[in-house]
């Protein structure tokens, strides 16, 4: 009633109710009545709701394996291990037939709207397999629609069975004056998103921007680390010495941008959580894993994560299920493996005791799975629900209704023409030396390359030969009508142009071809659709798919919306690159903050030192 909400005891834990009073005390009574019935559960008085029976229990905290079951109330884990006595009459019995019962998969860093998955179609494709909770920032939907966009997007998922811890945006945008977004995070919106419920710490906390001190970002540090449980979450590549002592000083807890053996010794001697990175865009898993098994390091601060998820890849090999495969097949003892995606990712956010293990008081969140030779999730539980049958999923969810402030988000200021792409050359140059960035071909990373291109009529060319397209991002959130430029390789496609909505971290719209007029076709067919991505071949859309939902999701379900993207990959492939998804490849390239250039709406980035450059070096003659 002071404005303080009602402190309520729930057993172990207490949780702030923000309502009014009468609304309060229904909750106050209301979360007694299933306390006494869990602990009356516990202790044999009245019959568990589920029984999980005749299976081996995985147990993430004290390593063993051992036959028993799982009790279960509501939604919470009643008792592990011998749960005969918690039958009774109502209980409903599920036989396991001697097969491993494991907690629920956790993710604790993903960005859902890679997989270009509205929310609940998404959370129907990862509980398929195995992934009952999420760590996630929603940064993508806050660049283009702010809080308030995010917000929208957690109200939809609460329609779902999947579990959504909210990571706080750290900053928006992500690199300070060198991009142009829809949505803004400062200081003051973050302390706001940091009262919410379900809001678990600070995400993707760059380690320059620590390093350098940017104040509006330690204030957020300041404000995080101030709420008890809260955790501040790294993006620190290239950290060593020094900086990565700065950064672990100033609070940062984990970090999900490792790559080779120098970085797991630099972070786990360093009391830094190791994120494991095995997504789409990368796939550092193996190299990481190899020094951790050989170098027999302790696993307790390790974990495996996904960030950035395709939809075919979804589609094709599943979630963390295809990670634990594949650290399985590196030899990887099984317990340890699946502490991987459970216990250890809810320790790295203060979690575990609500979720991450088989234990009384966790959320029921449960699989059954076949054995470490030939990983497979059979069935899943979420929440005590029924997810899968022996692989069948059993739920579906009602396409939300979308508010407002995410949808008919694209909006230029300034009309689209073959000439809003065109670089031009200093007067009366014939040929110019021009820098080019090249991504390498298994991961969004670029390098520099310096070559010779013509000019005609005062316009810098680009040649296919040289392997060298012309690329730009247009500022689409109808604020200041920027088209940055420059010249990109490594994509190798001829005979047209590739646009999309999805371009990291600002997410205006990302083009590159060998034609002006491709280029601005396919801006303009893109936000025609509202959002999405589109290919132009000789004059004409080859293939495109829409995103009405930030210009970033579509509603569809994943068969249909992997389907539409594995027709994009065919054509860019068509066009003759060797990218296997280059779309997303496409959409780092955009990220001023991954080394080595970039390009924003503001121009061509040199990210080492974080400013606008220009791609033209000298003229040749």
């Amino acid at each position: 009633p002071g404005g303080e909400g009602l402190k309520v005891f729930t057993g172990a834990r207490h949780q702030n109710i923000e309502e009014t009073a009468a609304s309060g005390i229904l909750c106050l009574v209301w979360r007694y009545s299933m306390n006494q019935k869990l602990l009356s559960v516990a202790k044999g008085e009245t019959p568990a709701d589920l029984v999980i029976r005749n299976g081996k229990v995985v147990n993430v905290y004290s390593g063993e394996i051992y036959d028993g079951g799982v009790a279960i109330c509501g939604d919470t884990i009643a008792a592990v291990g011998d749960v005969e006595y918690c039958i009774g009459e109502g209980t409903r019995v599920v036989d396991a037939e001697g097969k491993y019962l494991t907690p629920g998969f956790l993710d604790g860093h993903i960005h859902p709207e890679s997989s270009s998955l509205a929310i609940r179609p998404f959370a129907e494709a990862v509980l398929a397999h195995g992934t009952t909770g999420i760590m996630t920032d929603l940064h993508e939907v806050g660049v283009v629609s702010g809080l308030e966009g995010i917000e929208a997007i957690l109200k939809e998922a609460e329609a779902t069975d999947l579990k959504i811890y909210f990571v706080v945006p750290s900053h928006v945008p992500f690199s300070p004056n060198l991009e142009t977004s829809g949505g803004r995070f400062n200081p003051e919106i973050i302390r706001k998103a940091l009262k919410r419920p379900d809001a678990v710490g600070l995400s993707e906390c760059v380690g320059p921007y620590i390093t350098a001190g940017f104040p509006d970002l330690l204030e957020s540090f300041d404000a995080t680390l101030s709420m008890p449980g809260k955790t501040l979450q790294g993006h620190l590549p290239d950290m060593y010495g020094p900086a990565m002592s700065a950064c672990i000083a100033a609070g940062v807890s984990t970090d999900h941008e490792s790559f080779c053996e120098k970085d797991v010794f630099e972070r786990l001697r360093n009391g830094c959580h190791l994120m494991m990175r095995e997504g789409s865009a990368a796939r550092n898993m193996p190299v990481l894993l190899k020094t951790v098994m050989e170098n027999h390091l302790d696993t307790a601060m390790v974990s495996i994560v996904t960030d950035d998820l395709h939809t075919v890849d979804l589609q094709e090999r599943g979630h963390l299920d295809d990670s634990l495969r594949t650290a399985l097949d590196m030899g990887l003892d099984f317990v340890k493996a699946i502490q991987m995606v459970t216990v250890n990712c809810a320790r790295a956010f203060n979690l575990d005791r609500e979720i991450g293990g088989l234990a009384p008081g966790r959320r029921a969140d449960i699989n059954i799975t076949t054995g470490p030779e030939d990983f497979r999730v059979l069935t899943t539980f979420a929440g005590g629900r029924q997810i899968t049958d022996n692989g069948k999923l059993l739920v579906h969810y009602e396409t939300a209704a979308h508010e407002p402030c995410v949808l008919n988000t694209m909006h230029l200021k300034n009309p689209i023409t073959a000439d809003s792409f065109k670089i031009h050359a200093p007067a009366g140059a014939k040929k110019v030396k021009a820098l080019v960035m090249d991504t390498l071909p298994y991961m969004p990373f670029t390098n520099r390359r310096d070559v010779e291109l013509p000019v005609v009529d005062g316009v810098v060319q680009c040649d296919v030969e040289q392997d060298v397209l012309y690329i730009a991002q247009v500022e689409r959130h109808g604020k200041n009508g920027n088209v940055g430029k420059a010249f990109m390789g490594g994509f190798h496609i001829r005979g047209g142009a590739m646009a999309s909505s999805v371009g990291h971290d600002n997410h205006n719209i990302i083009v590159m071809g060998d034609s002006f007029e491709d280029m601005a076709l396919a801006v303009n067919r893109c936000v025609e659709l509202g959002g999405g991505q589109v290919i132009v071949r000789d004059g004409k859309v080859a293939a495109e798919v829409a995103y009405p939902i930030c210009g970033l999701l579509s509603d569809l379900p994943l068969e249909e919306l992997a389907e539409k993207k594995k027709e994009l990959n065919r054509v860019a492939h068509e066009m003759g690159t060797e990218i296997a998804i280059p779309f997303m490849f496409l959409s780092f390239i955009c990220l001023a903050a991954i080394p080595a250039y970039a390009i924003t709406d503001c121009g061509f980035i040199d990210v080492v030192q974080q400013k606008v450059i220009d791609p033209i070096l000298e003229v040749v003659e």
